[in-house]
């Protein structure tokens, strides 16, 4: 099966819950993950991985602090991450215009240098959804399929 490196990106920890849901349900689907509560870019392994970004929105469309750094890094590397798959989820409250804006902008960052997107974003609004866990546990294994 395939090898999972979830990013998280989170202020005041709702989205580990997320991130740790996932890792359940991969891990039951015969997977390998490795979750970065800090993520680091040079730690993080990059050939024949899937990356599995969860995050948060901060202030007005912003990184979470604690993702801000990989983010950075992502931006500026020059290496070639083609042999990178990905997929992202991103939490927030469409109450503000600048809903998901940090998931879907490392979504846009991470097609930008040639990572492959296995499955197209989920964003899930915290005010129509009582359980985002539940909710990206049911988009994990909508999509089983695709993510070997």
């Amino acid at each position: 099966m395939a090898s999972f490196q979830i990013i998280i990106g989170s202020m005041l920890g709702g989205t580990e819950y997320v991130a740790e849901a996932c890792q359940e349900t991969l891990e039951t689907l015969g997977h390998q993950v490795t979750l970065h509560y800090t993520p680091e870019f040079s730690e993080i392994e990059q050939k024949d991985q899937t990356w599995l970004i969860c995050t948060s929105t901060h202030g007005a469309g912003d990184y979470p602090d604690n993702i801000q750094a990989f983010v950075t890094d992502l931006e500026n590397s020059q290496q070639d991450l083609i042999h990178t798959k990905y997929a992202v989820i991103g939490i927030g409250d469409t109450n503000y215009d600048t809903f998901c804006y940090a998931a879907k902008n490392v979504d846009k960052l991470l097609n930008s240098k040639s990572c492959t997107k296995i499955i197209d974003i989920k964003t899930i609004d915290i005010t129509q959804i009582d359980d985002p866990e539940t909710a990206a546990r049911e988009w994990l294994d909508t999509h089983k399929d695709r993510l070997s």
